[in-house]
């Protein structure tokens, strides 16, 4: 009987995870472009959080499964379109390097965010709207 009772909550919640629909999924993916180039767009500001957290360009592309040659060919970009570098990259050597955001970096970031956030609340109607029409 003891087996039943633990079989039981389980098959309970497995039911529950089928009857559960997932919810649509909104993402607002700014960018903003200067000549042919994404000046500034979602996966930089991605790639400078991550740096923020990890020190280096190198530790930030891999924990976004990315390529240091990819990595770093987005901040270099990113800081030639920029009036001021939104990084501070130091050689390697026996600290062995590292990759910092300037003032300019931290303030991309907070900025897009912000952008991101009043662009979700400002949009919560039609947002609702629009996702009452998808198929879950």
């Amino acid at each position: 009987m003891a087996d039943t009772a633990k079989s039981k909550p389980a098959a309970t919640k497995k039911s529950a995870q089928k009857s559960a629909k997932p919810r649509p999924e909104v993402r607002f993916r700014m960018r903003i472009r200067s000549a042919d180039a994404v000046a500034l767009g979602p996966g930089k500001v991605a790639l400078l959080e991550a740096v923020r957290e990890y020190g280096s360009i190198s530790a930030a592309a891999r924990s976004l499964d990315m390529s240091y040659r990819r990595a770093w060919l987005l901040i270099d970009e990113l800081n030639r379109s920029l009036k001021s570098p939104a990084t501070h990259s130091e050689q390697g050597g026996q600290s062995g390097g590292g990759c910092t955001l300037t003032p300019v970096g931290e303030t991309i970031i907070r900025l897009y965010r912000d952008v991101e956030e009043e662009a979700q609340r400002s949009c919560a109607k039609q947002i609702a709207e629009l996702t009452r029409l998808i198929r879950s």
